[in-house]
């Protein structure tokens, strides 16, 4: 059972970080020395970077595991599909404060849970996918795989004050 449940953490981990990654502010508008009117775009054009850059990473990582893992033609098909569920879902628009701020304190409480709910599903639906790729896997495979995606939860590290 635990080694069965590591991985699913750890899996659920990687996507949560990732779309809290993605789910950032923009930056503000610039302050101090230097700052104008080229220093902000507020156009989103500091998210649109952000998420080309996160996608290019999360690619480049892809394909280092894949190499580590050295995968047989059989397991190719639950490769591609882990793929797929670990992309990021459509950035889904968050209320603004003005329409929240019409709301009554429990129709916000509503709305807060309905996004919860939205962001447990996309969670499930990776933990699914990582449950079926690792079990395609073999020992040595989960191996390289549990050291590879350990590394998002600081495994080993101190974290804060003892």
């Amino acid at each position: 059972m635990k080694a069965n449940f590591k991985p699913a953490v750890l899996a659920a981990g990687l996507a949560t970080s990732a779309l809290m990654a993605l789910a950032q502010p923009g930056p503000g508008p610039a302050a101090g020395p230097g700052a104008g009117p080229d220093m902000h775009q507020p156009d989103g054009g500091h998210r649109a970077q952000r998420q080309d850059r996160m996608k290019e990473h999360m690619a480049r990582r892809a394909a280092e595991l894949k190499a580590k893992l050295k995968l047989n033609a059989d397991q190719e098909a639950s490769w591609s599909a882990y793929l797929a569920a670990m992309k990021p879902a459509a950035h889904q628009p968050v209320p603004k404060r003005e329409d929240l701020a019409e709301l009554s304190t429990p129709e916000r409480l509503d709305k807060m849970r309905d996004l919860r709910k939205q962001h447990e599903v996309e969670v499930d639906k990776r933990d699914a996918a990582t449950r079926n790729f690792y079990g395609s896997l073999s020992a040595e495979q989960k191996k390289v795989f549990d050291d590879n995606t350990a590394r998002a939860f600081h495994v080993g590290r101190q974290r804060g004050p003892r």
